[in-house]
């Protein structure tokens, strides 16, 4: 006969790995920059609350929009580890993600937009590439595309 499962079981690493499909050194490296909690048994094992695993699909999905580890771990600090997050907390954090998912997805539009012209141009038009930089003047004050970036940030200002 099955046990019954009720949140407030713990999951081994082990069997968090397998329910969220990330290895178990993942699951240390999250730990080890606070995104996930977990305790130890008598045993000194670590296991983690049920919770834990809707954490980690709220991490995957951040990650493949595009949120850093810092961003990441920044919204989910006011959540406890040791029980799921509340309706109400996942969407203040939703509400934190929002704009900055606004801004990089209009930033990526312009960027391929841009990089359409790139390709095709063959530097025909040397006077308006934004990549290019003769001497490498700009690096003395600046690092990156620095004027893909000026034209870019005055595109989200309008």
């Amino acid at each position: 006969m099955k046990e019954k499962v009720t949140d407030l079981q713990n999951l081994s690493v082990g069997q968090v790995a397998k329910r969220s499909g990330l290895s178990v050194s993942t699951l240390h490296f999250y730990e080890s920059k606070g995104l996930l909690g977990s305790k130890r048994t008598a045993g000194n094992h670590r296991v983690y609350a049920r919770g834990t695993l809707r954490r980690i699909a709220i991490i995957r999905i951040a990650q493949a929009s595009g949120i850093s580890l810092a961003e990441i771990k920044t919204a989910l600090e006011p959540i406890p580890h040791d029980r799921k997050a509340s309706a109400k907390e996942w969407e203040t954090v939703s509400k934190a993600w929002a704009s900055s998912l606004k801004r990089r997805i209009e930033q990526l539009t312009r960027l391929s937009t841009s990089l359409e012209g790139c390709i095709g141009c063959g530097c025909l038009t040397m006077g308006a590439c934004p990549l290019l930089n003769p001497q490498d003047l700009l690096g003395e004050t600046d690092s990156g595309p620095v004027i893909f970036d000026q034209a870019l940030e005055k595109t989200l200002e309008t």
